[in-house]
């Protein structure tokens, strides 16, 4: 047996259970959003992107086009290599200063990715404190998952929002034993939030740090943008608050923010901050320039949640089975791979909608889903014209319908 032929029976596998991931070759052009073009087998076509994290278009935005391409003249295309061997760009400290103030914490750190900050930030953590153990919610993105094993500790999932769980794992511990409790703000697949508060006073009673991801969340809720727990003026509850600028920012990378101690012992011991090359500046200013319009202007989040909200009307008097949450992320339930494939091959070829399945593992078996995600270049005639296309398939291809 080759190698290869390992590796063919497991993309068979994938195939057979109809869960194999076909890449859609799209183009988005510069001030067409939520349009793209689609480079099909029959040619090029157009169609409207429904499944973007580009929540508010800002990758878009003329002035921070202008940042980036005024930035890369100035400064180049990259950055040199590692902030520790090839220097620190002034662009970066600017930027980690925006991030800390932006949350109200002493200092900030920033990453090439929200996965690699997760990763190498938790690893980090989980390794400084002695006989550490990380209480992981159960529906925890995957680089969460990846940095709890990273730092070789013991961890604990509790289940999904689950306070009594979560207090009962609490409970069992030693007292004395260092505790992290890792949690998100915005599910993104499900749309849920997380009771935040509460998770507050728990590690309040028990002596633990609070790890918030706030990916889903920075640039669309609270005051300028700030995430749920600035909503919600929980921000001094978390120890660390970590979020990216590749989602309502519309650019690329992550961060973590939170006291100076703990953000320097993980500049000065991660991994994946060390050995990584930086963010280029030019894109480092075209995050700054995102962050500083979203601070100061709510317009687009006013619109956002005014096309979430009747993207929300029109499925709850349709028969789509679409779960609700009250987040601004909309999930569509298929449950099963197979079927969900052939609705999203339906909508892109017959409708010029362009959804991508969403199956295992990002969601259990049996939870395959279309995850829609409405921004403010939607109009009201493109989310009618959504919901009336997700009701003829539904018909057609004799799918569950909401009860």
């Amino acid at each position: 047996m080759t190698y290869d032929h390992i590796f063919l029976q497991h993309l068979q596998s994938l195939k057979a259970e109809g869960r194999y991931r076909i890449f859609a070759d799209l183009e988005r052009l510069v001030g067409e959003a939520p349009y793209a073009l689609w480079h099909s087998p029959e040619g090029i076509k157009r169609v409207i992107v429904w499944c973007s994290n580009d929540y508010l278009g800002m990758s878009h935005h003329p002035d921070v086009i202008k940042a980036m391409t005024d930035a890369a003249e100035r400064y180049g295309a990259g950055s040199g290599g590692t902030r520790n061997i090839s220097g620190t760009a002034h662009s970066h400290v600017l930027l980690e200063n925006e991030v800390a103030n932006l949350h109200g914490k002493e200092k900030g750190l920033i990453f090439t990715s929200g996965y690699i900050a997760n990763e190498a930030t938790i690893s980090a953590l989980g390794q400084a404190l002695p006989n550490c153990v990380v209480l992981s919610d159960e529906k925890n993105h995957a680089s969460i998952i990846q940095g709890i094993r990273a730092a070789r500790c013991e961890r604990r999932v509790f289940r999904h929002n689950n306070l009594d769980d979560l207090r009962a794992n609490l409970s069992s511990l030693d007292p004395k034993r260092p505790k992290i409790i890792a949690f998100i703000s915005v599910y993104s697949m499900d749309g849920d939030i997380a009771p935040i508060e509460n998770i507050c006073d728990l590690a309040d009673e028990y002596n633990a740090i609070t790890y918030l991801d706030e990916v889903h969340a920075v640039g669309l809720y609270g005051p300028q943008g700030a995430g749920v727990a600035a909503q919600l003026g929980l921000q001094n509850r978390i120890d660390v608050i970590q979020a990216n600028f590749a989602k309502a920012y519309g650019i690329i990378g992550g961060y973590i923010t939170g006291s100076n101690s703990l953000v320097d012992y993980v500049r000065s011991t991660a991994s994946g901050f060390i050995f990584t090359t930086s963010l280029p500046p030019a894109v480092v200013a075209a995050i700054h320039k995102s962050i500083s319009i979203l601070r100061n202007d709510n317009n687009l989040r006013t619109q956002l949640w005014q096309r979430v909200t009747l993207l929300k009307k029109l499925l709850e008097k349709s028969s789509i089975p679409y779960q609700s949450a009250s987040s601004h992320i909309v999930p569509v339930i298929v449950g099963n791979a197979a079927e969900c494939q052939r609705v999203t091959d339906i909508l892109r070829q017959e409708y010029g909608i362009y959804v991508q399945p969403i199956n295992y593992p990002t969601v259990p078996r049996g939870q395959e889903r279309l995850r829609l995600t409405v921004t403010p270049n939607h109009t009201p005639q493109m989310i009618q014209e959504l919901t009336d296309a997700l009701e003829d398939i539904w018909n057609r291809l004799n799918l569950c319908l909401a009860a």
